[in-house]
């Protein structure tokens, strides 16, 4: 029997299966014709971010944790500022093998506490259109799209 999912701040010891993690669903994600666009993307967002997540979210004034089972990472989030009054959902992603499984809602539900917590009264959600589950996670938690870019 699996061990139960917790969320739990990040460690040094998350930091590789973190970037697994971010590798994995972003090569997924991305389509035929952008597949080097989204290689781009993925080595400038290992660099400037996912390489030094407690530096970069520490200098925002923000926090990142990890959806684990037992010592595996089966998801991620992170929490920027955006205003004085909310906070960014930022690289929230789930293992492609545990999804289907409530990791997403109990990560969402995680970051919404945080807020709380902070005494941010809103909660900024983005992803792209090719993230179908994660649009439709949100839009079934209560989220009403704002923007479209």
């Amino acid at each position: 029997m699996a061990a139960p999912v917790e969320i739990r701040p990040f460690t040094a010891e998350d930091a590789g299966q973190v970037r697994d993690l971010f590798i994995r669903v972003n090569r997924a994600l991305a389509p035929p014709h952008l597949r080097d666009a989204f290689e781009r993307y993925i080595a400038l967002s290992l660099a400037e971010e996912i390489d030094r997540i407690a530096e970069y979210y520490a200098e925002r004034g923000g926090g990142f944790w990890v959806a684990a089972e037992g010592a595996r990472v089966v998801g991620m989030f992170g929490l920027e500022p955006s205003s004085p009054t909310a906070m960014e959902l930022r690289r929230m992603y789930v293992d492609p093998d545990m999804r289907r499984r409530g990791i997403a809602r109990l990560m969402l539900g995680a970051a919404e506490d945080e807020c709380r917590r902070r005494g941010r009264l809103s909660l900024d959600l983005s992803t792209s259109e090719l993230q179908g589950d994660a649009l439709a996670l949100y839009r079934g938690a209560g989220y009403q799209l704002v923007r479209e870019e």
